[in-house]
């Protein structure tokens, strides 16, 4: 190497960066103690600023563009360092290149759930997570907020800070909103926004730009989901009575079409053990009470503890009244119609068990009814 060569590599001429990341915000210049040559070729890509840095202090940013430093386009740094106009004489600085680019897909989310109050349960606790873009706004703020002399700032950096603010001014949006839990999920875009509205400050703040912020998903604790799960089977089954005599219904089709059965026989049978299902099913929702008025029965049923027998089933009774089947009657439903004498000895009857109407003098359980009635007034 000669002597020319050796003392034109003391001075640095070309003044450039290439960007081979996907992840680097700011990158200094390796001057080292090479010094600037006044009149070296600076080339500022689309997507990038060049900041002059003058003891650690922002002097001259450039903007995309290709230039050939002099004091006239080096305003600042020739005010600070007292350059005379025509000054030509190497200078020393730091020079670093910000990435202007969108950096997106960056991850947030809540570390543990989140209590907030909501209208229809109260305390709850939420997580959610999602992802936001941003981008260098204003460069000056930004170098001396966060970049100061770092020679390399990349997005790792700075996503931890930003995912906090995310989720701590996130989750006050979202109270704020007075949004349901459970009409958060239909609520996405209206919910991004108010957080991107309330977090916007906190990264200009800073020099930065939230271009992007969205909301992927918003959940409750497993336990939380497992109870609304059950909730929403029971909206689904509706009346418990009702799904207890469609299931019947089906065991009693099934066990109808049973080969094995044979055929009317097996239909016979079927018939009869589909009923009996429904009476059982009848009497287990008689001895508990599923609306939660009953949480006694209801925790002995859980327990598997033995309770009392039920009740014995009152007897109905049919009444075959001006050739009219009429009923089912009960035992006090049939003395009142014995009084008014819509019941008599002679009328018909008939209830489970009888193969033929009966008078009703005749049935053994309604004999009490007319033996309290005092004979008719000889005479009369």
């Amino acid at each position: 190497m000669g002597l020319f060569d050796k003392i034109r590599n003391e001075f640095i001429d070309i003044i450039e960066w290439v960007d081979n990341s996907t992840d680097t915000i700011v990158w200094k210049f390796p001057r080292y103690q090479n010094e600037i040559k006044m009149g070296a070729q600076l080339t500022v890509r689309e997507g990038q600023a060049a900041v002059f840095l003058n003891e650690g202090m922002v002097a001259d940013v450039f903007q995309p563009g290709r230039y050939e430093l002099t004091t006239q386009n080096m305003p600042i740094m020739t005010t600070i360092r007292g350059w005379k106009y025509g000054f030509n004489s190497p200078f020393k600085a730091d020079v670093y290149f910000v990435n202007l680019r969108q950096f997106v897909n960056q991850r947030w989310g809540t570390k543990n759930p989140i209590m907030l109050r909501d209208p229809e349960f109260g305390p709850i606790r939420l997580r959610a997570f999602g992802n936001f873009s941003f981008q260098v706004k204003d460069v000056p703020v930004f170098m001396k907020q966060l970049v100061a002399t770092t020679p390399v700032f990349t997005v790792d950096d700075i996503t931890e800070q930003l995912r906090n603010i995310a989720v701590s001014r996130g989750m006050d949006a979202i109270a704020e909103s007075k949004i349901p839990a459970l009409d958060l999920a239909s609520n996405y875009d209206e919910v991004s926004a108010l957080i991107q509205q309330k977090i916007t400050g906190d990264f200009e703040e800073i020099g930065l730009s939230l271009t992007k912020f969205l909301i992927e998903n918003i959940s409750f604790p497993e336990e939380v989901e497992k109870a609304l799960d059950k909730r929403s089977s029971m909206g689904v089954v509706g009346n418990l009575g009702a799904y207890a005599q469609f299931q019947a219904a089906n065991a009693m089709e099934k066990a109808a079409e049973n080969p094995s059965s044979g055929g009317i026989v097996g239909a016979g049978f079927g018939a009869g053990l589909g009923a009996g299902m429904v009476g059982q099913m009848g009497n287990v929702f008689q001895q508990h009470n599923f609306d939660g008025n009953n949480p006694a029965g209801a925790g002995a049923v859980a327990a598997g503890s033995a309770g009392p027998p039920p009740l014995p089933k009152a007897v109905a009774y049919y009444l075959a009244i001006k050739g009219k089947q009429e009923g089912p009657f009960d035992q006090e439903q049939l003395r009142g119609l014995q009084r008014n004498g819509t019941l008599t000895t002679s009328t018909l009857v008939w209830k489970e068990g009888l193969d033929n109407w009966t008078e009703a003098n005749k049935i053994v359980e309604l004999k009490d009814l007319f033996s309290q009635t005092p004979p008719p007034i000889p005479g009369v």
